[in-house]
């Protein structure tokens, strides 16, 4: 289940570039899903499928730095983004190389001059709502003052946009489709759906879209990210540090989220499914084209 590293996206799009410098990667793969017989409610005995959630413990030029449970869809992307979003790296260009073996259960991350302080960056440690126990290390969050997202003129959407990528969403094949217990995360531009990946936690979906993103320098000035999550503070931070300045969720907001995409100037969709949505901040990115309102039924009485 693991494989030699060798200059390959490994994220089911190869069409954009690399960039030059860009680290040497596996392309592990594994079972993401696991049958299993149960019993229902009518005491009929059927096989169903259930998502195969598994560690992964990722390994900083031989120094353990955390354990990861994952669907493992995209390891090495993951691995990158989780050390982009948590700052230990600035650019992908400092990994050499990323080796995951799922035999061991473990990515082998070699850079090419270390990480200076890596136990003092490392040591302040919030544990968030993330499903699996997301973790954003402590200096993550004074650095949001330095985002700077771009302006309503630049980055909008329109609401037939949205109904379009709500539409993608809707026909989308899914492992949460086929046995739930997953969370989704897709990268938009425009109604055109650039990456999607699916794991037990939605930190970790937008962990491994940042990873790709930051492989072939891909912005997020003109993107939307989708997310069946809610949207949470890490998940508003995480999008901001990607420079993707409107999310899109199935579920709702809390308000810590809510106050952190004010802040930062972010448009935020929850409630999103259909043609229904609630924008919860930064209404002046948004068209709205808004839908006919419905006449009630009045039901006379015979």
């Amino acid at each position: 289940m693991s494989a030699s590293p060798e200059a390959c996206c490994g994220a089911g799009d190869c069409t954009s570039p690399l960039l030059p410098g860009a680290p040497r990667l596996t392309q592990a793969r594994c079972e993401l899903l696991r049958e299993i017989r149960i019993v229902d409610e009518y005491g009929d005995q059927r096989s169903i499928s259930i998502p195969a959630e598994r560690p992964l413990t990722i390994f900083v030029d031989k120094r353990e730095l955390v354990t990861l449970m994952t669907l493992g869809q995209r390891p090495e992307m993951l691995v990158l983004g989780y050390l982009l979003n948590q700052r230990l790296i600035d650019r992908v260009q400092e990994v050499e190389s990323v080796t995951v073996d799922w035999d061991v259960g473990a990515a082998a991350v070699r850079t090419h001059a270390g990480l200076p302080d890596l136990a003092a960056r490392t040591a302040h440690r919030v544990v968030t709502t993330g499903c699996g126990q997301g973790t954003v290390f402590g200096d993550a969050m004074t650095q949001l003052d330095c985002i700077r997202l771009p302006d309503s003129r630049v980055a909008r959407i329109r609401q037939g946009t949205l109904h379009r990528m709500l539409e993608t969403m809707r026909q989308q094949d899914s492992i949460h489709r086929r046995a739930g217990s997953v969370h989704g995360c897709a990268l938009f531009r425009g109604a055109e759906m650039l990456s999607f990946v699916e794991d037990v936690g939605r930190h970790n979906a937008i962990d491994t879209i940042a990873g790709w993103m930051a492989l072939h320098g891909i912005e997020g000035g003109d993107k939307a990210f989708y997310t069946t999550g809610r949207l949470t503070s890490e998940m508003v931070m995480k999008s901001a540090q990607l420079g993707v300045p409107i999310i899109v969720s199935r579920n709702g907001v809390t308000a810590m989220g809510h106050e952190l995409a004010s802040r930062l100037g972010m448009t935020l969709f929850g409630r999103a499914a259909n043609r229904h949505f609630l924008c919860y901040t930064g209404m002046e990115r948004f068209d709205s084209e808004p839908e006919p309102q419905r006449t009630p039924v009045r039901v006379v009485a015979g």
